[in-house]
């Protein structure tokens, strides 16, 4: 739902701040009736995929998630070949890309997946450029890995096709919140779109941001960003006053707490969702971190 609801807010807002709309929006099921979510939230479909003429899309983007299926009947691949054969732009959010691999329409393009389908896809579809990044447009592919990058594809998608302006006016409104992490002090602010940090350094913040679940190595980060391990220090420390590991560790534990604080989730599947081993060794990063345990958090409020 986040992933779904990131992009199609980002259109819906687009048409809030032109002075004539930029986009008209429908929600098409793979199958007929009521689409329920993994949060159990059920979303009406405005029709069927299958039974929409490929000419009628002037973008048509596939939802995934968690746990979403990777596969899908011959009449819905059929229709992503007849869309791609009209030179649409098509487009994937989270673990959709595997829809579009599998209808062969990703051959010879770049996308990302989210880092756990990450292995299997690379091993089905080995003519797909696969990269691990939050979200890659390649011409008319774009392709979000999860569910918080998804509104960073449509922003990069709506400034390539109506301007900065408007894509500017969007980020405004939809992402000023963007610092309510700041926690007892500990502010963790995007910092991988700003303009002013060398691009290896927002590349690897961008890898940091997108891999919270699996956290990458700091040997892994540098050579991503084409860079040594040593000079990936210096970025850090020269930019944003620390080191890459505890950046990173900061970035998880910030979010582990958003989780903790909002949701009901229990504490263990935070923990993992945020990349650490277990409970145990989440407790520790996060009382060294705030001052008290997770469950005292939880249970105070914040």
């Amino acid at each position: 739902m986040m992933a779904f609801t990131g992009a199609l807010d980002a259109m819906v807002t687009a048409n809030l701040l032109s002075p004539t709309p930029l986009y008209t929006c429908r929600t098409l099921g793979l199958a007929a009736g009521l689409i329920r979510s993994d949060l159990g939230i059920q979303v009406s479909p405005d029709g069927l995929l299958v039974e929409r003429k490929a000419d009628e899309f002037d973008l048509l983007i596939i939802c995934g998630g968690y746990r979403s299926g990777l596969h899908a009947p011959r009449a819905v691949l059929d229709k992503l070949r007849a869309v791609a054969h009209r030179h649409r732009i098509l487009g994937s959010l989270w673990n959709g890309v595997h829809l579009l691999a599998e209808a062969g329409v990703l051959d010879g393009y770049a996308c990302t997946v989210h880092p756990e389908s990450r292995p299997g896809l690379e091993e089905a579809y080995p003519n797909v450029d696969i990269r691990p990044l939050p979200f890659v447009i390649d011409r008319d592919r774009i392709s979000c890995a999860g569910a918080n990058s998804a509104l960073g594809m449509m922003l990069a998608l709506i400034r390539q096709q109506h301007g900065n302006e408007i894509a500017e006016g969007i980020a405004g409104i939809l992402a000023c919140d963007r610092n309510m992490d700041d926690f007892q002090g500990h502010s963790m602010p995007s910092l991988a779109h700003s303009p002013t940090l060398p691009p290896p350094l927002r590349l690897a913040l961008e890898l940091m941001e997108s891999n919270i679940e699996e956290p990458l190595g700091v040997e892994e980060l540098a050579r991503l960003a084409q860079i040594s391990s040593r000079q990936l220090d210096r970025l850090f420390l020269h930019h944003i006053g620390t080191s890459p590991a505890r950046y990173y560790l900061e970035l998880r534990i910030t979010r582990a707490r958003r989780l903790l604080l909002q949701t009901n989730e229990p504490i263990t599947n935070i923990a993992i969702a945020c990349g650490f081993t277990g409970a145990p060794h989440f407790s520790r990063c996060y009382r060294n971190f705030f001052g008290e345990t997770p469950s005292q958090a939880r249970k105070k409020g914040g």
